[in-house]
């Protein structure tokens, strides 16, 4: 007799219905693991842990002025970490974000009033600038081939110069005149400043616009062809190129909608505070970015949401007034900013990993 039999084959009535056999490839995943392959679901759970943590720990958080602070703080890293995670979905980086919000501010203020303009027109002009670096930035790095890292790190040192040397020569000083009183000013200030009534408590604008941009992004991405395209140049470009992506187009438009983000948010702090400080912004590209990548961005691109980073920045407003507000050391924000960092980054490799192969 052999060591092996083989079955003989099935003859007469078929087999009795019932589940069909699968393999791995053609499985049907849990409910589970279908929304944790969601790159925006970690980050709320994430965010929901934080916000419990300091309603316990800070009482003075439950207050709706408390929960108003942090919205603001929440809105004003998040609407310009939105654009930065389109940018890093689509496979690039901006290291030049933060200064590139002062250098807009800069522009709109000193433009208006060293010429005596009203203030619209330097709006207008520091519009044409920012979108004028991003585009730079986008043609700079699909010209030369170089690591956007690169590229926006020299855009960073130049602006950075640019903004204390331009300002000193032209003002006498590091700061900006103040332009509260110029032609304009009230009104550009209710679009960008303003502040409005919710139950007895004052909202800013910028929070409104936050998630008006955060809405505008997640249909763009999900809804359109051009969000394929960012999709599909920062998952690999060079495939991409080969079915007729325009991937030089979809990069440059990419940072030209970081430079957008960036005057946005310098026309707020303008207009919040009537001057700018023209050595402020450093440091801030590295809170943008932290905050696409706890949102789910991948640092490899190809992979995110509009939705996570929203969540990344409520954690970062959260963490910054939350400390305040429970009385603790404020040095201490930094190290709880580098935790998160770090954690969100294990668990958004764990649950793709996890995900993919269940």
């Amino acid at each position: 007799m052999g060591m092996t039999q083989q079955a003989a084959p099935a003859v007469g009535t078929p087999p009795a219905p019932g589940p069909r056999g699968s393999d791995g490839r053609t499985r049907q995943r849990s409910l589970v693991f279908r929304l944790l392959a969601r790159p925006e679901v970690g980050v709320f759970l994430g965010a929901v842990a934080v916000l419990i943590f300091f309603l316990i720990a800070a009482p003075t958080v439950r207050q709706g002025s408390s929960m108003a602070t942090v919205l603001y703080q929440s809105s004003t890293i998040g609407i310009m970490a939105l654009p930065v995670a389109l940018l890093m979905i689509g496979g690039e980086f901006d290291l030049s974000a933060g200064v590139a919000v002062i250098t807009s501010a800069l522009t709109a203020s000193m433009l208006s009033f060293q010429l005596s303009m009203n203030v619209w027109t330097g709006v207008v002009v520091a519009l044409i600038v920012s979108l004028g670096i991003g585009a730079f930035n986008g043609w700079m790095v699909v010209r030369t081939g170089l690591p956007s890292f690169l590229v926006t790190l020299g855009t960073f040192l130049i602006l950075q110069g640019v903004n204390l040397a331009v300002t000193k020569l032209v003002t006498g000083n590091v700061a900006t005149d103040d332009i509260s009183d110029m032609d304009g000013f009230q009104g550009a200030r209710k679009v960008f400043a303003s502040s409005f009534d919710v139950g007895g408590v004052q909202v800013k604008i910028t929070v409104v616009w936050w998630l008006v941009f955060a809405a505008l992004a997640t249909w763009v991405l999900l809804r359109t062809k051009y969000g394929n395209w960012i999709f599909a140049v920062g998952g690999n470009k060079d495939s991409a190129r080969a079915v007729g992506v325009p991937v030089n187009f979809t990069k440059i438009t990419l940072f030209m909608t970081v430079g957008f983000g960036a005057w946005f948010v310098g026309m707020h702090n303008l207009f919040s505070f009537n001057t700018v400080q023209s050595g402020e912004g450093v440091g801030q590209e590295l809170i943008y970015i932290a905050a696409a990548v706890i949102g789910g961005c991948l640092l490899t691109g190809g992979y995110g949401s509009a939705i996570g980073p929203v969540f990344g920045a409520f954690m970062f407003g959260m963490v910054n007034q939350g400390i305040v507000y429970a009385g603790w050391n404020p040095d201490w924000f930094k190290a709880f900013l580098g935790v998160m960092l770090l954690g969100a980054v294990l668990i958004n490799l764990y649950v793709q990993r996890t995900a993919t192969r269940r």
